[in-house]
Formats: structure tokens, sequence, C-alpha cells
């Protein structure tokens, strides 16, 4: 630090401004003052630039990209089954849960510990059964958003989910925010825009259903809702890994979300499913990597949430769609535009301005 300020002070004295002559009666400036603000703005600059690149930073970021890559994977797989003329999205998260159920469900049922499965039912079915229902009716809502609008008008609105979790956040856990964290949310949010533009520049814009935008209104309302809807999953999510375990939130919600998928594929797909040839791998394959992403994604959301929060894990799915895009080059023949990466670089850098300092909790 004296090294750097003896250099300061020698390149200071050898400038114009340093060079003056002292009038009678007048004190001669006081340079350590403007060389202290300078050091500190330095410091500043340089501690912000260590963290920015530190382990801890890096970490969350790698856990959430890997978020964003197997909500790609979901995408990739839908998109390879409408291909084939699939659209059942309850039937796909029908076997998501069910597989959550086999797994963490009889873990939850094997536990010693008070909070066991028999105890968990008798005391907080009915909060599970909400969570479950939110939970379910908020993948169901985004994918039929599909058929009635635009992929630019879910990939937009779908971020609602955003300010549903700060909100939510702010009022339910406590959280507070600063200003580093605002910061980082409007440069994801503004690298979403960059994706969303780069789609409408390579003409994407219009991919939606099978009837494209028939109904614009009614579909922007199912992507606000399902969007509204998975915000208050994930921080009902955030408080139960937090305050208690990560198994007792996927054995409940993979028992009681079977049960509502199940009844709700009964009802509104059963006649597509008897109707598809499982004997077909480019249903049968595609299907089964739809569940395992989607299986992927349940489990390991509930890790990344334990080390971050929610609102932290739905800034960095905002990735997921620049991900689609390199899938999408080769499997669907998108056109790529170069405002793609700068969205992505925008994002990924609002994430690490927004993991720099922790919120607060009151």
């Amino acid at each position: 630090m004296d090294e750097e300020r003896r250099e300061l002070v020698s390149s200071v004295e050898g400038t114009e401004e340093y060079q003056y002559h002292q009038l009678p009666g007048t004190h001669t400036p006081d340079m350590s003052i403007n060389l202290d603000e300078r050091m500190t703005v330095k410091q500043r600059c340089r501690d912000l630039l260590t963290k920015l690149c530190s382990r801890h930073v890096l970490k969350l970021i790698a856990l959430g990209q890997l978020l964003s890559l197997l909500i790609c994977g979901t995408g990739v797989t839908s998109g390879l089954l409408q291909e084939q003329g699939v659209q059942t999205p309850t039937a796909q998260s029908f076997l998501n849960y069910v597989l959550l159920c086999l797994v963490f469900t009889v873990v939850l049922a094997c536990r010693q510990e008070e909070r066991n499965l028999v105890f968990l039912l008798k005391s907080y079915w009915w909060k599970y059964l909400i969570l479950a229902i939110i939970d379910v009716e908020a993948n169901y809502l985004v994918v039929k958003a599909f058929k009635f609008t635009t992929v630019t008008s879910v990939q937009l609105l779908d971020c609602f989910s955003i300010p549903t979790v700060m909100i939510l956040s702010y009022f339910v856990l406590r959280v507070r925010y600063h200003l580093l964290h605002l910061v980082g949310v409007v440069c994801c949010l503004v690298g979403l825009g960059g994706l969303v533009a780069a789609d409408v520049i390579a003409g994407r814009n219009d991919e939606g259903g099978t009837t494209g935008a028939s109904n614009k209104p009614l579909g922007d309302f199912l992507v606000i809702a399902g969007a509204a809807l998975y915000g208050v999953s994930n921080v009902g999510e955030e408080y139960v890994v937090k305050h208690f375990a990560r198994t007792e939130f996927l054995g409940m919600l993979g028992l009681f979300g079977s049960f509502i998928s199940g009844i709700q594929f009964v009802i509104l797909e059963r006649h597509e499913v008897a109707n598809l040839d499982f004997t077909r791998y480019e249903i049968v394959f595609p299907w089964l990597g739809f569940v395992l992403c989607q299986f992927l994604i349940y489990t390991c959301m509930t890790i990344v949430i334990q080390y971050t929060s929610a609102t932290s894990v739905n800034l960095s799915i905002l990735s997921a769609d620049f991900y689609s895009l390199l899938f999408g080059l080769f499997l669907f023949h998108y056109e790529f535009h170069v405002l793609y990466f700068l969205a992505f670089v925008l994002i990924i850098a609002g994430i690490s301005v927004y993991s720099v300092k922790e919120t607060d909790t009151r």
C-alpha cells in the first residue's frame, strides 16, 4: 500500500497541476486527502473484483448453470416430442412426481426421527397438499400457454416469478436486499431482454404450439399465473429446505404431486397417451429424457437453494434459453445471432453481482 502511495505521489508531482507557486498568505493544499480518496476507490474496485472471482461466487454460478442445463434438457426433449405430435405435459410431469415419491417418500417413511412421514401426514398434510397443487399447476399453466401465445411472450412474462419471489421473500422469509442485489437483478433482466430480442431477430418469436398465437391474451395470462405460482412454490421450498430437510420437501411433494397430477392426467390427457406408439424410440427416448431431467431439476434445486436462495435460483435459470439455442442449432436448425452471446454474458454478470453480497434476514 505504501509503495503504491509513493508511486501516486511521484506521478502527481510530475503534473502541471502540482507545479504551482505558493502565494503569500496562502497554505499548501493537502495532497494526502486526494490520494487517500483515490486509494480508497482503487481498493474498493480491487475488493469487488476479488469477490466476483471468489470460490463462493464461482460455485454458485456453476450450480445455477447446472440447473439451467437441466431445464434446457426438458425444453429440448419437449421439442423433440412436439415434432412427433406429442403434447402431454401433465402425463410427463406425473412420472416425475412418481419418481420423487418412490425415492424420497420412501426415505421419509424409513426415517426414525420425529419429522417422519407419519408425523408430517398427521400435522402438516394440508400445507404440503397446497404446495403440491401450486407446483403441479405452475408446470401445467406455463406449458399450456405455448398453445395460445408465442415463445417471446412466454420468455418475457415467465420472469414474473422473480419479483414474486423477491416480494414473498421480503415479507415471508424477512429477507432484506441491498443495492448490489437490485443491480444484479436488473442486469439479469436486461440480459433476458437481449435473449428475447435475439429470438425476434432470428425469427423464432412465432414458434409456439401447434396453433401458434391463437389467443394471445389468454396465453399471456396463463404464463403470468404460472410464473407467480412458481414463485410461491420456490419460496415455500426455500423455507422447508432451510428450516427442516430436503428429503421432507421432495418426499411430501412427490407423494401429493403424484395424486394431483395423476388425477389431472386421467381427466385431461388419457386419450392422447392411449394413442401414443411407445414402440417408437423417437417418442420413448425423449419422454424418458424429459422425466430424468425434471427429476434432477427438483433434486438439484433443493441443494442449490440451501446454498443460495429462491431469488438467486430464478436469476440463474434465465440462461436456460441460451443453452436451448445451442442445442437447437443442431437439432432444430435455429439461427445464431451475436446478441445471444452478449445477453448470456449479461445474465452471468448479473448473477455474479447478486452473489457478491449475501442478503440479510430480520
